[in-house]
Formats: structure tokens, C-alpha cells, sequence
């Protein structure tokens, strides 16, 4: 069983790349995988956890024994203790850390959906009168760049891409625009210590410091960024066309006025979530649905005394139905089978093997997790990192430490390589319906260019400062 989970999401993985050719959703694949693995892993529990190798299970037996010491009794290990851990400790934890990604997009793509629907975004684009793709390259990408590091890669791409609908006319361009906002929203933000959700664990785990995090890192994340907008400015000619806009959509049912403070309370609302993580320490999602309620609340008072059509049009009831749900579900279901991975412990037997092969060169570990965070989700692969090597007192391993730096670049912008290798990869697959193939030979090469790049970068950087 231990074998047919890894059979099962390679399998799975395969379907979600081949989607268009097999003419199945991914999300249907993802919530497949997302299930059989558990299932497989049920079904094979006290084979798969006696074997040693799940440091989940290990850690699960430590504390019960040293809780039944403390109340005077003993632990012993039956086939409900399998059951348990899995189905009460493991999936219970795993949906809670998986629930706040999901709620939090839930909540981010409502609110630019309520920004969109009182036609806030006309207010940006209206503004962006360039036709030459070059020029409108540079703009989309610097943009991104920057918004990534104070909002965050996910909600940034999912803004981004919605621009991208009302500047661009034609699918293809369109595509190639949007694929270099994934590729700018991940560079933006790995420096940032609220910009991507491996770099916040890397900050709350007390492994670097947010002062130091963006000095380090910026650069190397800046030249990941510039090498596919300059190599695609050589070769990237001619305008673009704006969309053709339906009778229904050129129609302004909105005043300015609306759209003004639906358009800043909106972005407010993405701007106050690392502020009120800050402030609260509560998870960034419980900001999100905050913001979201208070833009709920807003819509209600603002259009009661709308026509039904327009009030129905407006406000968040209509608004959330044209949210994307499968992408949702999307997250749901690779976020399920990547922790049933992590938790039986085929994760961890990768990250082990990879400190072997590479004989703990921590440009060559950091190098690896990069790539492997384009296939599989950058969390677990981070978090594993963070339980292999604790923190030193000096040394590369030591709070702000070379490992550390170089571990939050690259497993924020290696995801890029690969459509499905990022949250913002995801969202903009989900938006535009990105073709996997199409990414992987249009996109994949710029990004892996632009990825060692920023990692060559970080090494000169460290060499002219004297750490190496």
C-alpha cells in the first residue's frame, strides 16, 4: 500500500497534466487522488506505520507513552490505535491547515469577483492605454512583482489575471501574460516575509527575521523576474487587442462612485490581511473572511434599493456564484494527497535521500527542493526541511542563516517551472483554463532560466559579502 499511494498520485499528477487530451477537469483527478491515497493508506496502516518510517506515527506513540507514564498506566498499540491516529489526529490536523488556504482563496477570489462585478477594475485599465506588448510586459510584470510582496503570490495572481481579461482580447497572448504573472507574483513573494505562505513559515518558525529576509533576498527574487521579461522582450513584437465587450458589459450599471470605494475598500481588504495577522496572530484566512464580510455588509447597503436584476448582479449572493468552485476543489483534493504523502512518510524518505545524494550541500539540497516544489506542493517540502535540519546557534543552519535564505527563494519561485507547481500557477490555470502542455513549452524553460539565475545571483551576493 505503501508503493500504490506513490502509484496513485503519479497516476493522478499525470491526469491533471494531460487534462485537455483526456478531456477530464483536474479537479476531478485531484479530488480522486486526494481520497485513494487515504484510502490506500487506511487500508495498509499498521504496515506502512510499523515500518518506522512516518515521523508523524512516531511522534503520535512518544506522546501517548509519555502521557500514560504520567497518569500511571500503559500504552499498548492495537489496530484501533492505527485508525485513530489516522483518521482522528492526521486527517483532522491536515483539513485544518488545508481549510485555511481553501477559505482564504474562497475569500479572495469573492471579493476581486465583487471589485469585478461594480467594475472597479475599469478604474486600472482605463489608466493602462499601451497596445505594444513589450511595454505592457514590463508593466504587468513590475506590478506584480511588488503587489506579490505586500499582498501575497495567490490573491496578487488572482487580481492580475483578472486585469489581464479586461486589457487583452486574444486567448494565446493572454496566456502568455498570465503565465508571467505567476512567474512575477512568485518572485514577489519569496522576499517577502508575508508574500508566500512557505516564506511566512519560515518567518513564524523563527528560521529568518522579516528585515533580513527582504535585504537577502530581493535581488536574486528581482533577477528570477527580469530574465524571462527580457529574454520574451526579444522576441515578444506587435499589440495587443483589447477585448470585444458585450452590450451587457459595456453598459456602466454602476456609478463612479461605486466603483471607486468598492475598488479601494476591496483592495483595503487584501492590503489589511498581513496587518491583521500582524495585530491578532490569527491565521491570515480569518482576515480574508473578515474583509470579506465588511465588503458583504457594504454591498447589502449599498443596493437595497436596486432593481432586482442589478441588485441581484452586485451583491455578494450573486456575486459568489460566479466564484470558481473547482479550483476550490482543485486545492482540496492535491492539498489532501500531498499530506497523506507527508504523513505515511513517503515525504520525509525524499528528504532524506535527498541529504544523502547530495552530501549536504546546501546549494544543491535548496536547488532540488526548488525543482521538486514544481511537481509536488512547496508546504510539505518546506515543513520537512524545517524538521530535518533545527535551528543552530551559528552557521548556515542558524537563524538567518544561508540555508534559510536560500530555502525561502527557492521553494517560493521553483513552483514557476510548472503551471501546477504554485498556488498562483493553480489560480491562473483555473482562471484563464491554462493548457498544462502548452505552459510546459512556452513557459517552462524561461522560468527554470530565470530560476537558476536568481540562485547564481544569491551565491555572487553571498561571495562578495564574505559569507561563503
Amino acid at each position: 500500500m505503501f508503493i500504490l499511494m506513490v502509484i496513485i498520485f503519479v497516476v493522478g499528477y499525470l491526469m491533471i497534466a494531460l487534462e485537455h487530451p483526456l478531456k477530464i477537469d483536474k479537479a476531478a483527478s485531484a479530488l480522486l487522488i486526494g481520497s485513494l491515497t487515504w484510502v490506500a493508506f487506511i487500508l495498509g496502516a499498521e504496515d506502512i506505520l510499523t515500518s518506522g518510517v512516518s515521523a508523524s506515527w512516531n511522534h503520535f506513540i512518544e506522546e501517548s507513552r509519555i502521557l500514560a507514564a504520567a497518569s500511571g498506566s500503559t500504552f499498548e498499540i492495537s489496530h484501533h490505535t492505527y485508525l485513530d491516529f489516522i483518521v482522528h489526529h492526521q486527517i483532522i490536523e491536515h483539513l485544518g491547515e488545508i481549510s485555511e488556504i481553501l477559505f482564504f482563496l474562497l475569500g479572495a477570489m469573492t471579493i476581486v469577483e465583487i471589485i469585478d462585478q461594480h467594475q472597479g477594475f475599469k478604474l486600472i485599465t482605463d489608466k493602462i492605454t499601451t497596445t505594444n506588448k513589450v511595454k505592457l510586459l514590463w508593466i504587468v510584470s513590475i506590478l506584480t512583482f511588488f503587489m506579490s510582496a505586500a499582498l501575497d503570490n495567490l490573491t496578487t495572481t488572482i487580481v492580475m489575471v483578472t486585469l489581464l481579461k479586461k486589457l487583452i482580447g486574444d486567448k494565446q497572448t493572454r496566456w502568455f501574460f498570465a503565465s508571467m504573472v505567476v512567474l512575477a507574483a512568485n518572485a514577489g513573494g519569496a522576499w517577502s516575509p508575508i508574500g508566500d505562505v512557505t516564506t511566512i513559515m519560515l518567518w513564524i518558525g523563527g528560521q529568518v527575521t522579516a528585515v533580513n529576509i527582504i535585504i537577502m533576498v530581493i535581488l536574486p527574487s528581482l533577477v528570477t523576474m527580469l530574465i524571462p521579461v527580457i529574454l520574451l522582450s526579444f522576441t515578444m513584437k506587435g499589440t495587443i487587442s483589447r477585448p470585444h465587450l458585450s452590450e451587457n458589459q459595456e453598459r456602466e450599471f454602476t456609478t463612479p462612485f461605486e466603483r471607486k470605494l468598492m475598488l479601494f475598500v476591496g483592495v483595503g481588504s487584501l492590503l489589511f490581511v498581513p496587518v491583521f495577522k500582524t495585530i491578532t496572530h490569527l491565521p491570515p484566512y480569518m482576515g480574508m473572511l473578515l474583509g470579506l464580510g465588511v465588503m458583504w455588509v457594504l454591498t447589502d447597503l449599498l443596493h437595497r434599493t436596486k432593481v432586482y436584476e442589478d441588485k441581484r448582479r452586485l451583491t455578494v449572493v450573486g456575486v459568489i456564484k460566479k466564484v470558481d468552485i473547482p479550483t476550490v476543489l482543485f486545492f482540496l483534493g492535491i492539498l489532501s494527497a500531498v499530506a497523506s504523502l507527508q504523513t505515511a512518510g513517503q515525504l520525509g524518505l525524499l528528504s532524506v535521500w535527498l541529504n544523502e545524494v547530495t552530501n549536504e550541500n546546501i546549494y544543491v539540497i535548496n536547488t532540488a527542493i526548488g525543482l521538486l516544489s514544481s511537481i509536488v506542493d512547496n508546504v510539505p517540502l518546506v515543513a520537512g526541511a524545517m524538521g530535518m535540519y533545527p535551528i543552530a546557534e551559528v552557521g548556515h543552519f542558524a537563524v538567518d542563516g544561508i540555508f534559510w535564505e536560500l530555502l525561502a527563494f527557492t521553494a517560493g519561485t521553483g513552483g514557476s517551472i510548472l503551471i501546477i507547481g504554485s498556488a498562483a500557477g493553480v489560480a491562473a490555470m483555473a482562471l484563464e483554463k491554462i493548457d498544462f502542455i502548452w505552459y510546459m513549452k512556452k513557459i517552462s524553460l524561461l522560468a527554470m532560466l530565470g530560476y537558476f539565475a536568481g540562485i547564481a545571483t544569491y551565491y555572487v551576493q553571498m561571495y562578495l559579502t564574505g559569507h561563503i
